[in-house]
């Protein structure tokens, strides 16, 4: 009877939790880690929100605060890095650990090449399609959110990460939809003249849609990691 007791709460609590008494810092790093990798996500969708508004100016400021949440994210997955092999901490999931930490950051990578991209070619938005750009953006940024909510549930309630599992391929479904419909607007339109604005728009689709495209792919590896600590 103690041992079912024990099994069934294991089996709520993660399968045990990955961290302990002595790895409470570095719980505490990967916290905030992916409090960064919101951010830039989030700070991305203001960014552009100010851009499709046509304030310039204020899209430049917060792409600064993208590139710093980007920045910063990356400085904090070296230190965890570095301290999971140094305080030779987790060794039963340091592989699946690392993985999901280097997966992650690529989630902010995007966020700020997105940014960028913005900033350096500075695409027209025609105003039929700002509606979807506002929505692509929104749902991907949503997977994203959901996606750190399944990371942070993976290290202290397993059996819940796949309940935000599936709202990452939900909302990553959306933002593939969203996308086709704009670029299918984009190329039907006849207030477009250039066929290179067209594919600026489909361009840039498809780069807001990537947020959604990462998230969705280290969703992917985080259900395999899930898999193996319930063996």
């Amino acid at each position: 009877m103690a041992k079912k007791e024990e099994t069934k709460k294991n089996g709520r609590d993660g399968i045990g939790r990955v961290f302990g008494s002595r790895t409470k810092a570095l719980e505490m790093e990967i916290d905030q880690y992916l409090s960064y990798i919101d951010q830039s996500a989030l700070l991305l969708g203001e960014a552009l929100k100010k851009y499709f508004a046509g304030d310039t100016q204020r899209f430049e400021e917060k792409s600064v605060e993208v590139d710093e949440a980007e920045r910063k994210a990356d400085d904090l997955r070296r230190s965890i890095t570095h301290r999971i092999y140094s305080e030779m901490l987790i060794p039963d999931s340091r592989g699946d650990v690392l993985g999901l930490i280097e997966t992650t950051d690529n989630v902010a990578d995007v966020a700020k090449k997105v940014a960028s991209h913005f900033s350096i070619e500075k695409p027209e938005i025609y105003p039929f399609l700002k509606e979807e750009f506002e929505e692509l953006v929104e749902v991907s940024i949503k997977a994203v959110q959901e996606l750190t909510l399944a990371v942070r549930a993976f290290f202290r309630e397993l059996y819940r990460v796949s309940e935000h599992l599936d709202k990452v391929h939900f909302w990553e479904h959306q933002a593939d939809q969203i996308e086709d419909r704009l670029k299918r607007k984009a190329f039907e339109s006849t207030e477009i003249k250039e066929f290179s604005k067209r594919v600026h728009m489909r361009y840039f689709a498809e780069r807001i849609s990537m947020l959604a495209d990462e998230a969705e792919g280290v969703a992917e590896r985080l259900s395999i990691s899930v898999i193996k600590r319930s063996i």
